[in-house]
């Protein structure tokens, strides 16, 4: 059986800066549909002809602001895999994007990490391997 993520859908407070935020890492990302959801709020679907990403505007803040890795259930990043991580750092970092990225020295990948504007953490990491032995090996020290 083959599985991949064909998208996620996230609820954020800002969808133009979310946009902003897709676009700069990937570029060949486009608005796919746009509308609104059964609330009537802002509703965008913004990727390629194969995965995307639901964006759902909310005018809702929370109980309280949403920390990842703070020890509470929720979704602490969402993870792609690309071609160049070095690219997306470096354009992220030119559009004033906060770089996370925690110590992950690997011989076989690359992983960085940011914040969009909201706080949400992103995880892009680069493959220099087909084998899948060593890009899953996690006995090298690969903090994160």
């Amino acid at each position: 059986m083959t599985v991949r993520i064909e998208h996620a859908n996230l609820s954020v407070r800002d969808v133009d800066g979310a946009i902003r935020f897709v676009q700069t890492a990937f570029p060949d990302f486009a608005i796919r549909w746009e509308g609104k959801t059964l609330q009537g709020w802002r509703a965008v679907h913004i990727g390629t002809d194969t995965t995307y990403l639901a964006l759902n505007e909310t005018p809702d803040e929370g109980a309280e602001p949403w920390v990842p890795y703070d020890g509470k259930p929720g979704l602490n990043h969402l993870g792609y895999e690309v071609d160049d991580a070095a690219g997306i750092r470096q354009r992220l970092t030119a559009a004033g994007y906060t770089d996370s990225t925690v110590p992950n020295a690997h011989p076989h990948r690359t992983r960085v990490y940011f914040h969009d504007g909201e706080g949400n953490d992103w995880e892009f990491v680069e493959y220099h391997s087909a084998d899948a032995a060593e890009r899953n090996d996690y006995t090298i020290p690969d903090a994160g």
